[in-house]
């Protein structure tokens, strides 16, 4: 599994760690209106899927507002932001910040989608953060651990790896 830290401190990530070149699990989340969504739900799209700890962060609600911005630019891509946050929290803070480019999607029911991406923070059942890149075909692309959860993505790479892929 990726070495990750949370403030400096090492935690424990549930799951399987990803990798590029892996098919992409599917997993059932929430959408801001409840309603049970999956990987298959975007089925001949290109997905970048950031996971964030919660977007009432101001580290995430910065990487959340920045993909937002690029989604609008990506013809092919279509960009998720999951979270263990409650759906109503989320919708709440879309609102909020004009986010409307990107789907924001709760992981807090059954935490599905952070163990089988190895994202899920064993002791504070929060995700680490991450962002994979899925091809059209739900091929991974793009995998990326954050070492730091309290830091950004690299974005720059994230976006180029979701242009390149179809």
């Amino acid at each position: 599994m990726a070495d990750v830290t949370f403030h400096q401190e090492p935690v424990t990530l549930l799951g399987n760690e990803i990798s590029a070149g892996d098919k992409a699990p599917d997993f059932k989340v929430l959408s801001n209106d409840l309603k049970e969504v999956s990987l298959d739900d975007y089925k001949g799209k290109v997905k970048l899927i950031a996971a964030v700890p919660s977007v009432d962060t101001g580290v995430c609600s910065e990487e959340t507002k920045r993909f937002n911005e690029e989604a609008d630019k990506l013809d092919n891509a279509h960009v998720l932001t999951i979270s263990m946050d409650l759906p109503f929290a989320q919708g709440r803070w879309c609102a909020a910040n004009g986010v409307k480019n990107l789907d924001t999607l709760s992981d807090h029911r059954d935490a599905d989608f952070g163990e089988k991406y190895g994202v899920l923070i064993k002791d504070m059942r929060l995700l680490a953060r991450a962002v994979f890149v899925i091809d059209s075909n739900d091929t991974v692309k793009y995998a990326e651990y954050v070492s730091e959860v309290t830091e950004l993505p690299d974005f720059d790479k994230a976006l180029q790896a979701a242009k390149e892929a179809e």
